[in-house]
This record gives C-alpha cells, structure tokens and sequence, in this order.
C-alpha cells in the first residue's frame, strides 16, 4: 500500500491551544484554579443548557464520582449497556455496586428500554444509558421507566458533545451527565472528564469527591479522591470548546457525504428529533467484518475502528456479574459493526476514497 492511511480517529490541537498552555505555565497556576473554574462555567453555558458542571481528571473519573454523590453503592443495581467501553460499568462497579446489563436497540446502538424493564429488580436504583457514538439515547422512554419505578436516570455522554434529543442537550436529562474529554473525542482537554449536575447537591457531592473530600482546605468532610483537573487540561479544553460547534457541523457534513455514497452497508439512522454529532460513523456490514477492515486498510490505506468487539458482559473483568446472560442484539452488532473516519480534518479526497474502498471491498465479497 502506497497511500498515506486515512486514520480512523485525529486528534485536532492547533497554536491556540499550545499558546493557552503557554499562558497558564507563564502564571504559575498550574493545579486547579481559576482556568478549571472558568472552563467549568463555559461548558455548562455552550453544551448542556447552563447546567452546573465540575471537571474532573477523565471521564471514567467522571462516572464513578456521579455515581458516588448520587448515593451509589453496595447493594445496589444500575442498568447499564453491554455495548460500550467497559468504563461504564467499570464505574458502577467500583462504588460497590453492580452493573446489570440489558440489550441495545438495533438502530442506534442505545440502551433498549424494554430490555431494561425485563432487567429491573428490587435492588435497581438507577439507569444510565450511553449516549454511543454521539446520538442520543431514547431519553423520553428511559425517562418514563425511572419515573414509574422510582429509579435514578444517569447519562453517560462520553461521546456526544453537544447532541441532543428533542431540542434538549444530552447531559441535561439525569441526575449527572458525564462528558469525556480523552484526545479523540469530539472534544479534549487533553485528558479529563466534565459532569454535568442536576443539583446544587450533586455539584458539591462531585466537588467533595474530587478534592481528597474537602471544600475547604484541610476541613475534610468525606473520604474522597485526587480527581480534579489541571490548569494546564482546563485551557485547551478551553480554547476547544469555541471550536466544537464548528467541527461537528464537518462531522455532520462527512457523514452525510458517506450515507448518500455508501452501497451494500447499514449506514447510519438518525432518530426523530434527535442531533447526532458523529463522533463515530458506525456501519453494519453483513459478512465478514474482519476482511473488510483488513481490505480498508491494506487495499485502499482506509483506516476503521471496531467498537466494541467484546460485549462488556462477555469481558474477563465483568463476566461474572452476568452468567448466562443472553443480549442478542449486542452479540449481532459486536460481530457486524464498523467505524469509518468522520473527523473534521478529511479531505474531499479522503470522502472519496472511503466511498470507494468500502464499496469496492463489500461488492468483492458479495
């Protein structure tokens, strides 16, 4: 293969954000400070309807410390997708509690809600859907179950800054939303995590929790953990945050240029109402998925990513909180599913390249 690869994923950190770092290192504030406090009160204001956030130092961070100021703990059950990165469970299991996991629905890859009502039990205290790929979960049908049985909603909205369902922004629905801030999200801070909060209780419970348990120095309160942010992350992630607007809008643009041009895949399917931001362009192909990838790359110096070809109920690590657990439709689109390059640096040239790589590799094994 003589063609540069078209990687899956490509981070974008410009002058802007370089020069924001140079600025905070000049200050010699360089720990949390008034950086973190600034970017906290500007992601509320941009991408989650001026919800008061807390930054923490990545998103797994993010997830566990929600889970902790909401009450989260031994004894308890939170429903959770199989179909995801295993930090979402990773987190519930971590308060002591245990990760139930329910199917996914076929179209957009979400937590299916009539899996969850089979998945509910006297011990379930909570749902917390992921918002994968950067569309939505189905928000208003997640909403009711909790409602009817009393259950906390959370979301984990890793991939999907600025998404949103119904003219609401995903992180606005739960308790907490929880946005990753990890170099290739849509987004970065160059490593953190952002927790949008649904109270003023919840926003002191992650602070606590983020600073050794202590609001006030050395007037420790809880036992808590050294998750907070750095001066340093919060400016890029700064100088990103003007920027996301822009870049989803090329996502959005990418991947419509690929659903209109692919042939012979499951491209993806927007719900009603809901904004999709791309974070992945994740396609089904029927046969076998394997050869395709290695076709992409080796043929056409396409790059792809397959996320998640391990269900989270099948990991060595998690397995044992579900025995015998029988989710099909996660099983379906861990054997079938493929994420093309959306991202905003592609070219036209690289559009078409992925177009015809994908179409020449699955009409080949037709």
């Amino acid at each position: 293969m003589s063609q540069t690869l078209i990687p899956a994923a490509k981070p974008i950190v410009g002058d802007d954000e370089r020069a924001a770092v140079d600025r905070v290192l000049r200050s010699g504030m360089i720990a949390q400070g008034p950086e973190v406090a600034a970017f906290e009160t500007e992601f509320g204001e941009v991408l989650v309807g001026g919800r008061s956030c807390v930054a923490v130092n990545s998103g797994t961070s993010g997830l566990h410390l929600g889970l902790l100021a909401a009450g989260i703990g031994p004894g308890d059950e939170v429903i959770v997708p199989s179909f995801t990165f295993a930090a979402t469970a990773n987190s519930v299991a971590l308060t002591g509690a245990t990760p139930v996991f329910a199917d996914i629905e076929p179209v957009h890859f979400c937590l299916s809600p009539e899996s969850v009502r089979a998945a509910i039990t006297e011990r379930t205290k909570a749902i917390m859907p992921v918002h994968l790929y950067g569309h939505p979960a189905d928000m208003g049908a997640l909403a009711k179950i909790a409602e009817e049985h009393g259950l906390l909603l959370f979301e984990d909205a890793a991939q999907a800054h600025g998404a949103s369902l119904d003219g609401r922004p995903v992180g606005s629905f739960g308790t907490f939303g929880m946005f990753s801030l990890y170099p290739t999200k849509n987004m970065t801070s160059g490593e953190g995590g952002m927790v949008s909060c649904g109270s003023d209780e919840m926003v002191r419970n992650v602070r606590l929790l983020r600073n050794q348990g202590m609001e006030k120095q050395y007037a420790n309160e809880v036992v808590g953990f050294n998750a907070r942010m750095t001066d340093v992350h919060a400016a890029i992630g700064r100088v990103q945050l003007t920027k996301v607007g822009g870049w989803t809008a090329d996502r959005q643009r990418n991947a419509e240029y690929l659903s209109t041009h692919l042939e012979g895949v499951v491209t993806p399917v927007v719900a009603e109402g809901a904004v999709h931001v791309y974070h992945q362009y994740t396609i089904r192909v029927a046969e076998d998925r394997d050869r395709v990838v290695t076709a992409l790359r080796e043929e056409h110096g396409v790059g792809s990513g397959v996320y998640y070809p391990i269900p989270n109920h099948r990991l060595a690590s998690l397995e044992h909180f579900a025995p015998g657990l029988d989710l099909p439709q996660t099983e379906l689109a861990a054997a079938q599913v493929i994420s093309l390059p959306v991202h905003p640096s592609l070219s036209d040239e690289d559009l078409d390249r992925i177009v015809t790589g994908v179409n020449s590799v699955v009409k080949a094994g037709a």
